[in-house]
Protein backbone atom coordinates (compact mmCIF):
# COMPACT_ATOMS: atom_id res chain seq x y z
CA UNK A 1 0.00 0.00 0.00
CA UNK A 2 2.94 1.93 0.31
CA UNK A 3 4.15 1.46 -2.68
CA UNK A 4 0.77 2.17 -4.01
CA UNK A 5 0.62 5.71 -2.29
CA UNK A 6 3.22 6.76 -4.00
CA UNK A 7 2.03 6.03 -7.29
CA UNK A 8 -1.23 7.71 -6.75
CA UNK A 9 0.46 10.98 -5.30
CA UNK A 10 2.64 11.36 -8.50
CA UNK A 11 0.58 9.75 -11.39
CA UNK A 12 -2.48 11.46 -10.42
CA UNK A 13 -1.27 14.53 -12.12
CA UNK A 14 -1.13 12.90 -15.51
CA UNK A 15 -4.85 12.77 -15.27
CA UNK A 16 -5.16 16.11 -13.82
CA UNK A 17 -2.84 18.50 -16.55
CA UNK A 18 -5.37 17.65 -19.52
CA UNK A 19 -8.58 18.59 -17.56
CA UNK A 20 -6.59 21.74 -14.92
CA UNK A 21 -4.82 23.55 -18.30
CA UNK A 22 -7.64 26.37 -18.15
CA UNK A 23 -7.69 26.15 -14.60
CA UNK A 24 -3.97 26.83 -14.07
CA UNK A 25 -3.21 28.81 -17.20
CA UNK A 26 -0.37 25.32 -17.99
CA UNK A 27 1.71 25.52 -21.42
CA UNK A 28 3.06 22.29 -22.45
CA UNK A 29 6.53 23.49 -20.49
CA UNK A 30 4.26 24.37 -17.09
CA UNK A 31 2.87 21.08 -17.54
CA UNK A 32 6.24 19.05 -17.93
CA UNK A 33 7.18 20.87 -14.64
CA UNK A 34 4.03 20.11 -12.70
CA UNK A 35 4.60 16.43 -13.88
CA UNK A 36 8.22 16.76 -12.60
CA UNK A 37 8.00 18.61 -9.25
CA UNK A 38 7.35 16.01 -6.99
CA UNK A 39 9.82 13.46 -8.09
CA UNK A 40 12.43 16.94 -7.81
CA UNK A 41 10.75 16.77 -4.26
CA UNK A 42 11.39 13.12 -3.49
CA UNK A 43 15.37 13.25 -5.16
CA UNK A 44 16.06 16.02 -2.83
CA UNK A 45 15.17 14.00 0.19
CA UNK A 46 16.08 10.55 -0.83
CA UNK A 47 19.60 11.28 0.46
CA UNK A 48 18.05 12.43 3.69
CA UNK A 49 15.06 9.58 4.44
CA UNK A 50 17.82 7.24 3.10
CA UNK A 51 20.50 8.58 6.10
CA UNK A 52 17.64 8.30 8.61
CA UNK A 53 16.09 4.98 8.34
CA UNK A 54 19.88 3.67 8.38
CA UNK A 55 20.14 5.58 11.55
CA UNK A 56 17.32 5.77 13.20
CA UNK A 57 14.82 3.36 12.31
CA UNK A 58 12.94 2.39 9.42
CA UNK A 59 9.85 3.10 11.05
CA UNK A 60 10.63 6.23 12.68
CA UNK A 61 10.61 7.58 8.83
CA UNK A 62 7.93 5.40 6.83
CA UNK A 63 5.16 7.05 9.46
CA UNK A 64 5.67 10.76 9.69
CA UNK A 65 6.23 11.05 5.78
CA UNK A 66 3.42 9.37 4.93
CA UNK A 67 1.31 11.58 7.39
CA UNK A 68 2.93 14.69 6.37
CA UNK A 69 2.87 13.86 2.97
CA UNK A 70 -1.23 13.27 3.39
CA UNK A 71 -1.93 16.64 4.65
CA UNK A 72 0.20 19.03 1.85
CA UNK A 73 -1.95 16.94 -0.42
CA UNK A 74 -4.99 18.27 1.12
CA UNK A 75 -3.72 21.58 1.16
CA UNK A 76 -2.79 21.71 -2.67
CA UNK A 77 -6.22 20.87 -3.78
CA UNK A 78 -6.95 24.69 -2.69
CA UNK A 79 -4.11 25.42 -5.11
CA UNK A 80 -5.26 28.70 -7.43
CA UNK A 81 -1.82 29.17 -9.60
CA UNK A 82 0.67 27.51 -11.26
CA UNK A 83 3.21 28.40 -8.84
CA UNK A 84 1.28 27.46 -5.45
CA UNK A 85 0.57 24.40 -7.10
CA UNK A 86 4.65 23.92 -7.91
CA UNK A 87 5.47 24.89 -4.19
CA UNK A 88 3.04 22.09 -2.42
CA UNK A 89 3.35 19.35 -5.07
CA UNK A 90 7.02 19.28 -4.47
CA UNK A 91 6.93 19.91 -0.54
CA UNK A 92 4.45 17.05 -1.19
CA UNK A 93 7.16 14.75 -3.10
CA UNK A 94 9.67 15.09 -0.23
CA UNK A 95 7.79 13.60 2.32
CA UNK A 96 6.20 10.95 -0.11
CA UNK A 97 10.00 10.09 -0.73
CA UNK A 98 10.04 8.76 2.96
CA UNK A 99 7.76 5.65 2.60
CA UNK A 100 8.91 4.80 -1.40
CA UNK A 101 12.64 3.70 -0.71
CA UNK A 102 12.65 2.84 2.96
CA UNK A 103 9.87 0.34 2.88
CA UNK A 104 11.71 -1.98 0.62
CA UNK A 105 14.06 -2.47 3.38
CA UNK A 106 11.34 -2.52 5.89
CA UNK A 107 9.52 -5.54 4.23
CA UNK A 108 12.66 -7.05 3.06
CA UNK A 109 14.03 -7.56 6.90
CA UNK A 110 11.35 -9.07 7.88
CA UNK A 111 12.04 -12.35 5.48
CA UNK A 112 14.72 -14.37 4.86
CA UNK A 113 16.42 -15.02 1.82
CA UNK A 114 14.24 -18.01 0.46
CA UNK A 115 11.04 -15.72 0.93
CA UNK A 116 12.64 -12.55 0.28
CA UNK A 117 12.23 -12.06 -3.31
CA UNK A 118 9.11 -13.52 -3.24
CA UNK A 119 7.55 -11.32 -0.41
CA UNK A 120 8.89 -7.98 -2.32
CA UNK A 121 7.01 -9.57 -5.74
CA UNK A 122 3.80 -9.88 -4.01
CA UNK A 123 3.91 -6.19 -2.74
CA UNK A 124 4.50 -5.13 -6.10
CA UNK A 125 1.51 -7.10 -7.00
CA UNK A 126 -0.35 -4.85 -4.54
CA UNK A 127 1.54 -1.61 -5.95
CA UNK A 128 -0.42 -2.85 -9.31
CA UNK A 129 -4.02 -3.18 -7.63
CA UNK A 130 -3.19 0.10 -6.47
CA UNK A 131 -2.11 1.07 -9.90
CA UNK A 132 -5.22 -0.61 -11.50
CA UNK A 133 -7.50 1.61 -9.65
CA UNK A 134 -6.45 4.85 -10.47
CA UNK A 135 -7.99 4.97 -14.03
CA UNK A 136 -10.82 3.78 -12.12
CA UNK A 137 -10.78 6.52 -9.36
CA UNK A 138 -9.66 9.01 -12.18
CA UNK A 139 -12.79 8.11 -14.31
CA UNK A 140 -15.52 8.54 -10.96
CA UNK A 141 -14.47 11.49 -9.68
CA UNK A 142 -12.59 13.69 -12.51
CA UNK A 143 -15.54 12.75 -15.20
CA UNK A 144 -18.17 14.60 -12.86
CA UNK A 145 -19.96 17.92 -13.78
CA UNK A 146 -19.94 19.18 -10.62
CA UNK A 147 -18.15 22.87 -9.08
CA UNK A 148 -18.06 24.16 -5.85
CA UNK A 149 -17.18 28.14 -5.98
CA UNK A 150 -14.77 29.19 -3.03
CA UNK A 151 -14.65 33.18 -3.78
CA UNK A 152 -12.17 33.77 -1.04
CA UNK A 153 -9.52 31.79 -2.29
CA UNK A 154 -10.71 32.77 -6.21
CA UNK A 155 -10.87 29.05 -7.07
CA UNK A 156 -13.62 26.77 -8.31
CA UNK A 157 -13.19 23.67 -6.58
CA UNK A 158 -13.69 21.41 -9.30
CA UNK A 159 -13.58 17.35 -9.19
CA UNK A 160 -10.37 17.42 -10.50
CA UNK A 161 -9.12 19.04 -6.83
CA UNK A 162 -10.89 16.52 -5.13
CA UNK A 163 -8.76 13.32 -7.28
CA UNK A 164 -5.86 14.97 -5.89
CA UNK A 165 -7.23 14.36 -2.60
CA UNK A 166 -8.35 10.57 -3.09
CA UNK A 167 -4.96 9.92 -4.69
CA UNK A 168 -3.73 10.78 -1.24
CA UNK A 169 -5.83 8.93 1.59
CA UNK A 170 -3.80 5.21 1.14
CA UNK A 171 -1.15 7.72 2.32
CA UNK A 172 -3.07 8.61 5.49
CA UNK A 173 -4.46 5.33 6.16
CA UNK A 174 -0.89 3.54 5.98
CA UNK A 175 0.96 5.95 7.76
CA UNK A 176 -1.94 5.14 10.57
CA UNK A 177 -1.37 1.66 10.58
CA UNK A 178 2.42 2.04 11.04
CA UNK A 179 1.75 2.67 14.51
CA UNK A 180 0.53 -1.55 15.11
CA UNK A 181 3.59 -2.08 13.02
CA UNK A 182 7.16 -3.34 14.74
CA UNK A 183 10.15 -1.76 13.66
CA UNK A 184 12.59 -4.05 11.84
CA UNK A 185 13.92 -6.77 13.59
CA UNK A 186 16.90 -6.69 11.72
CA UNK A 187 17.73 -3.19 12.11
CA UNK A 188 17.38 -3.29 15.60
CA UNK A 189 19.85 -6.72 15.86
CA UNK A 190 22.26 -4.81 13.77
CA UNK A 191 22.03 -1.55 16.48
CA UNK A 192 22.85 -3.79 19.29
CA UNK A 193 19.30 -3.62 20.19
CA UNK A 194 18.77 -7.68 20.14
CA UNK A 195 16.06 -8.27 23.46
CA UNK A 196 13.90 -5.78 21.66
CA UNK A 197 14.34 -7.69 18.01
CA UNK A 198 13.96 -11.08 20.29
CA UNK A 199 10.44 -9.16 21.06
CA UNK A 200 9.54 -8.70 17.66
CA UNK A 201 10.04 -11.97 16.15
CA UNK A 202 8.10 -13.42 19.00
CA UNK A 203 5.07 -10.81 18.33
CA UNK A 204 5.72 -12.06 14.62
CA UNK A 205 4.98 -15.74 15.22
CA UNK A 206 2.01 -14.84 17.43
CA UNK A 207 0.71 -13.40 14.10
CA UNK A 208 1.60 -15.77 11.88
CA UNK A 209 -0.53 -18.38 14.22
CA UNK A 210 2.15 -20.18 15.67
CA UNK A 211 0.80 -21.65 18.91
CA UNK A 212 4.11 -21.72 21.08
CA UNK A 213 5.96 -18.48 22.18
CA UNK A 214 9.47 -18.56 20.25
CA UNK A 215 12.00 -19.31 22.24
CA UNK A 216 15.29 -17.28 21.65
CA UNK A 217 18.20 -16.36 24.27
CA UNK A 218 20.27 -15.42 21.11
CA UNK A 219 20.69 -14.03 17.77
CA UNK A 220 23.97 -14.73 15.46
CA UNK A 221 24.12 -11.36 13.70
CA UNK A 222 25.55 -11.11 10.15
CA UNK A 223 28.89 -10.88 9.47
CA UNK A 224 28.71 -7.37 9.15
CA UNK A 225 31.23 -4.31 9.51
CA UNK A 226 30.06 -3.55 13.68
CA UNK A 227 29.31 0.00 14.05
CA UNK A 228 28.59 1.00 10.09
CA UNK A 229 25.68 2.56 10.82
CA UNK A 230 26.73 6.04 11.53
CA UNK A 231 24.67 7.37 14.30
CA UNK A 232 24.43 11.26 15.73
CA UNK A 233 24.98 11.39 18.98
CA UNK A 234 24.60 14.40 21.50
CA UNK A 235 28.53 14.17 21.98
CA UNK A 236 29.30 15.02 18.06
CA UNK A 237 26.22 17.36 17.76
CA UNK A 238 28.13 19.50 20.94
CA UNK A 239 31.84 18.88 20.05
CA UNK A 240 30.72 20.91 16.27
CA UNK A 241 27.64 22.36 14.52
CA UNK A 242 25.25 19.91 14.29
CA UNK A 243 24.39 20.58 10.45
CA UNK A 244 28.21 19.82 10.19
CA UNK A 245 28.10 16.81 12.12
CA UNK A 246 24.85 15.05 10.13
CA UNK A 247 26.25 15.77 6.62
CA UNK A 248 29.76 14.47 7.86
CA UNK A 249 27.78 11.75 9.48
CA UNK A 250 25.20 10.86 5.99
CA UNK A 251 28.07 11.19 3.78
CA UNK A 252 29.95 8.17 6.07
CA UNK A 253 26.97 6.46 5.17
CA UNK A 254 27.20 7.07 1.43
CA UNK A 255 30.40 6.47 0.84
CA UNK A 256 30.63 2.56 1.52
CA UNK A 257 28.38 2.37 -1.61
CA UNK A 258 31.23 3.75 -4.21
CA UNK A 259 33.80 1.25 -2.43
CA UNK A 260 35.79 -0.79 -4.72
CA UNK A 261 33.57 -3.82 -4.17
CA UNK A 262 30.37 -1.76 -4.76
CA UNK A 263 30.76 0.70 -7.20
CA UNK A 264 30.66 -1.30 -10.34
CA UNK A 265 26.77 -2.49 -9.16
CA UNK A 266 25.80 0.88 -7.47
CA UNK A 267 26.75 2.54 -11.12
CA UNK A 268 24.44 -0.06 -12.69
CA UNK A 269 21.26 0.12 -10.45
CA UNK A 270 22.03 3.34 -10.38
CA UNK A 271 22.06 4.54 -14.23
CA UNK A 272 19.26 1.29 -14.91
CA UNK A 273 16.69 3.23 -12.44
CA UNK A 274 17.38 6.50 -13.80
CA UNK A 275 16.25 5.61 -17.51
CA UNK A 276 13.52 2.76 -16.07
CA UNK A 277 12.18 6.06 -14.53
CA UNK A 278 12.83 8.06 -17.70
CA UNK A 279 10.03 5.69 -19.53
CA UNK A 280 7.89 4.66 -16.77
CA UNK A 281 7.38 8.02 -14.47
CA UNK A 282 8.68 10.71 -16.92
CA UNK A 283 7.32 9.43 -20.19
CA UNK A 284 3.98 8.08 -18.20
CA UNK A 285 2.92 11.25 -16.91
CA UNK A 286 1.68 12.77 -20.42
CA UNK A 287 0.37 8.90 -21.29
CA UNK A 288 -3.41 10.20 -20.19
CA UNK A 289 -2.76 13.25 -22.47
CA UNK A 290 -1.40 11.35 -25.63
CA UNK A 291 -3.70 8.19 -25.35
CA UNK A 292 -6.62 10.88 -25.23
CA UNK A 293 -5.93 12.46 -28.64
CA UNK A 294 -5.44 8.84 -30.60
CA UNK A 295 -8.86 8.42 -28.83
CA UNK A 296 -10.55 11.30 -30.12
CA UNK A 297 -8.42 10.86 -33.66
CA UNK A 298 -9.81 7.18 -33.69
CA UNK A 299 -13.22 8.13 -32.79
CA UNK A 300 -13.21 11.56 -34.95
CA UNK A 301 -11.46 9.97 -38.18
CA UNK A 302 -13.00 5.83 -38.02
CA UNK A 303 -10.89 3.42 -40.32
CA UNK A 304 -7.77 6.50 -40.88
CA UNK A 305 -4.41 5.37 -40.53
CA UNK A 306 -1.39 8.26 -38.84
CA UNK A 307 1.48 7.63 -36.78
CA UNK A 308 1.33 8.35 -33.04
CA UNK A 309 3.52 10.97 -32.98
CA UNK A 310 1.48 12.72 -36.05
CA UNK A 311 -1.95 12.60 -34.19
CA UNK A 312 -0.09 14.57 -31.19
CA UNK A 313 2.00 17.39 -33.62
CA UNK A 314 -1.82 17.91 -34.51
CA UNK A 315 -3.58 17.65 -31.09
CA UNK A 316 -0.75 20.39 -29.60
CA UNK A 317 -2.20 22.40 -32.57
CA UNK A 318 -5.47 22.15 -31.90
CA UNK A 319 -5.03 22.82 -28.06
CA UNK A 320 -2.93 26.25 -28.29
CA UNK A 321 -4.48 28.53 -30.90
CA UNK A 322 -2.51 31.01 -33.16
CA UNK A 323 -3.84 33.81 -31.17
CA UNK A 324 -2.27 32.76 -27.83
CA UNK A 325 -5.30 31.04 -26.55
CA UNK A 326 -5.86 27.55 -25.81
CA UNK A 327 -8.95 24.99 -25.79
CA UNK A 328 -10.32 23.71 -22.23
CA UNK A 329 -10.23 20.35 -21.97
CA UNK A 330 -13.47 19.45 -19.51
CA UNK A 331 -13.04 15.76 -19.77
CA UNK A 332 -11.03 12.71 -21.06
CA UNK A 333 -12.48 10.04 -23.42
CA UNK A 334 -14.20 7.67 -21.45
CA UNK A 335 -11.65 5.03 -23.69
CA UNK A 336 -8.61 6.84 -22.43
CA UNK A 337 -9.35 5.38 -18.75
CA UNK A 338 -9.76 1.85 -20.68
CA UNK A 339 -6.16 1.75 -22.16
CA UNK A 340 -5.18 3.22 -18.87
CA UNK A 341 -6.77 0.30 -17.15
CA UNK A 342 -5.78 -2.66 -19.41
CA UNK A 343 -2.23 -1.36 -18.70
CA UNK A 344 -2.57 -1.48 -15.18
CA UNK A 345 -4.02 -5.03 -15.36
CA UNK A 346 -1.05 -5.90 -17.29
CA UNK A 347 1.03 -4.79 -14.55
CA UNK A 348 -0.70 -6.78 -11.93
CA UNK A 349 -0.91 -9.95 -13.73
CA UNK A 350 2.87 -9.26 -15.05
CA UNK A 351 3.94 -8.92 -11.26
CA UNK A 352 1.30 -11.79 -10.08
CA UNK A 353 3.36 -14.17 -12.60
CA UNK A 354 6.89 -12.73 -11.54
CA UNK A 355 6.32 -13.56 -7.77
CA UNK A 356 5.50 -17.42 -8.55
CA UNK A 357 8.43 -17.72 -10.91
CA UNK A 358 11.41 -15.40 -9.89
CA UNK A 359 13.04 -18.19 -7.58
CA UNK A 360 13.20 -20.43 -10.24
CA UNK A 361 14.31 -18.53 -13.68
CA UNK A 362 16.27 -15.89 -11.64
CA UNK A 363 16.07 -11.82 -11.05
CA UNK A 364 18.62 -10.88 -13.77
CA UNK A 365 16.70 -12.97 -16.51
CA UNK A 366 13.69 -11.40 -15.60
CA UNK A 367 15.03 -8.23 -15.71
CA UNK A 368 16.51 -8.73 -18.77
CA UNK A 369 13.78 -10.63 -21.24
CA UNK A 370 11.58 -7.46 -20.10
CA UNK A 371 13.58 -4.58 -20.47
CA UNK A 372 14.12 -6.24 -23.83
CA UNK A 373 10.88 -7.03 -24.73
CA UNK A 374 8.47 -4.05 -23.57
CA UNK A 375 11.41 -1.70 -25.29
CA UNK A 376 11.07 -3.25 -28.64
CA UNK A 377 7.08 -3.16 -27.68
CA UNK A 378 7.53 1.36 -27.62
CA UNK A 379 10.02 1.18 -30.34
CA UNK A 380 7.16 -0.26 -32.65
CA UNK A 381 4.46 2.23 -31.58
CA UNK A 382 6.43 4.97 -33.34
CA UNK A 383 6.03 3.32 -36.90
CA UNK A 384 2.65 0.98 -36.40
CA UNK A 385 0.38 3.37 -38.90
CA UNK A 386 -2.86 1.87 -37.14
CA UNK A 387 -3.21 4.00 -34.44
CA UNK A 388 -5.74 1.08 -32.45
CA UNK A 389 -2.55 -0.96 -32.73
CA UNK A 390 0.00 1.87 -31.46
CA UNK A 391 -1.96 2.39 -28.43
CA UNK A 392 -1.59 -1.21 -27.10
CA UNK A 393 1.97 -1.07 -28.15
CA UNK A 394 2.60 1.85 -25.90
CA UNK A 395 0.43 0.17 -23.51
CA UNK A 396 3.04 -2.34 -23.34
CA UNK A 397 6.12 -0.04 -23.49
CA UNK A 398 5.39 1.01 -20.01
CA UNK A 399 4.94 -2.17 -18.65
CA UNK A 400 8.84 -2.30 -18.55
CA UNK A 401 8.32 -0.99 -15.44
CA UNK A 402 7.81 -4.41 -13.74
CA UNK A 403 11.82 -4.09 -13.98
CA UNK A 404 11.97 -1.47 -11.05
CA UNK A 405 10.96 -3.68 -8.82
CA UNK A 406 12.99 -6.29 -9.91
CA UNK A 407 15.68 -4.35 -9.52
CA UNK A 408 14.64 -3.48 -6.03
CA UNK A 409 14.59 -6.72 -5.06
CA UNK A 410 18.04 -7.92 -6.27
CA UNK A 411 19.52 -4.40 -4.85
CA UNK A 412 18.32 -5.59 -1.51
CA UNK A 413 20.20 -8.43 -1.52
CA UNK A 414 23.11 -7.24 -2.91
CA UNK A 415 24.02 -4.70 0.14
CA UNK A 416 24.57 -5.43 3.66
CA UNK A 417 21.57 -4.88 6.35
CA UNK A 418 23.44 -1.63 7.84
CA UNK A 419 24.02 -0.39 3.66
CA UNK A 420 20.35 -1.35 2.04
CA UNK A 421 17.77 1.71 2.86
CA UNK A 422 20.57 4.18 1.65
CA UNK A 423 21.60 1.42 -1.40
CA UNK A 424 17.91 1.91 -2.62
CA UNK A 425 17.68 5.67 -1.40
CA UNK A 426 20.37 6.71 -3.63
CA UNK A 427 19.50 4.41 -6.89
CA UNK A 428 15.77 5.25 -6.30
CA UNK A 429 17.23 8.95 -6.07
CA UNK A 430 18.45 8.58 -9.60
CA UNK A 431 15.74 7.15 -10.76
CA UNK A 432 13.40 10.17 -9.36
CA UNK A 433 15.69 11.87 -11.64
CA UNK A 434 14.92 9.86 -14.35
CA UNK A 435 11.12 11.11 -13.57
CA UNK A 436 12.40 14.54 -13.84
CA UNK A 437 14.36 14.70 -16.92
CA UNK A 438 11.78 12.26 -18.52
CA UNK A 439 8.76 14.71 -17.85
CA UNK A 440 10.41 17.95 -19.10
CA UNK A 441 12.02 16.37 -21.92
CA UNK A 442 8.46 15.22 -23.11
CA UNK A 443 6.98 18.42 -22.50
CA UNK A 444 9.69 20.29 -23.91
CA UNK A 445 9.79 18.30 -27.19
CA UNK A 446 6.67 16.79 -27.66
CA UNK A 447 4.79 19.20 -29.31
CA UNK A 448 7.80 19.50 -32.31
CA UNK A 449 10.15 16.26 -31.56
CA UNK A 450 8.37 13.48 -30.25
CA UNK A 451 9.84 10.91 -32.62
CA UNK A 452 13.26 11.51 -30.79
CA UNK A 453 11.72 11.10 -27.25
CA UNK A 454 11.06 7.61 -27.94
CA UNK A 455 14.12 6.77 -29.80
CA UNK A 456 16.41 8.15 -26.77
CA UNK A 457 14.34 6.13 -24.41
CA UNK A 458 14.83 2.76 -26.48
CA UNK A 459 18.16 3.36 -26.92
CA UNK A 460 19.33 3.81 -23.32
CA UNK A 461 16.49 1.06 -22.33
CA UNK A 462 18.46 -1.41 -24.15
CA UNK A 463 21.92 -0.73 -23.14
CA UNK A 464 20.42 -1.23 -19.70
CA UNK A 465 19.27 -4.90 -20.48
CA UNK A 466 22.47 -5.81 -21.66
CA UNK A 467 23.84 -3.93 -18.57
CA UNK A 468 21.77 -6.67 -16.27
CA UNK A 469 23.83 -9.32 -17.11
CA UNK A 470 26.80 -7.45 -15.02
CA UNK A 471 24.81 -7.79 -12.03
CA UNK A 472 26.33 -10.51 -9.31
CA UNK A 473 24.11 -13.18 -7.95
CA UNK A 474 25.30 -12.84 -4.58
CA UNK A 475 25.55 -10.11 -1.52
CA UNK A 476 28.72 -8.16 -2.33
CA UNK A 477 31.28 -8.39 1.45
CA UNK A 478 31.07 -5.78 3.56
CA UNK A 479 34.02 -2.82 2.90
CA UNK A 480 36.97 -3.84 5.08
CA UNK A 481 36.67 -1.89 8.64
CA UNK A 482 40.44 0.91 8.17
CA UNK A 483 43.50 -0.17 10.08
Amino acid sequence: MVLANVLLETAAMGFILPIAQCDLHLSNQDKGVLSAISFAGIITSSHLWGFLADTKGRRKVIRPTLLAGFVVTLFSSFSHTFWVMVLLRFINGFFVSGGSATIYAYLGEFHTDKTRSRAMMGSSFIFAIGAMILPMIAFLVINQDWVLPITFLGIDYKPWRLFLIVCGIPGMLCGLSMFALPESPKFLLAHGREAKAIEVLQKMQRWNGGTEELKLKHILPEEEQPGSMMQLNNQSASKENFATAFMKSMWNQTVPLFHKQYIRITLIVCNMQFWLYVVTNGMYMWFPHIINSMVEFMNGHPGEHKQICHIVYDKHESLYKEDGTMECVAKLENTTYFYSLIMEILYASSFAFIGLVINRVGKITILFISTIFFTSCGLAAVFVMDPSIAAYLYVLFFLVGVAINVLGAATVELYPTQMRAMAICVSLMFGRLGSVVGANIVGAMLAHNCEMTFYTACAALYVCAFLTLLIPRRTLAPPAKPV
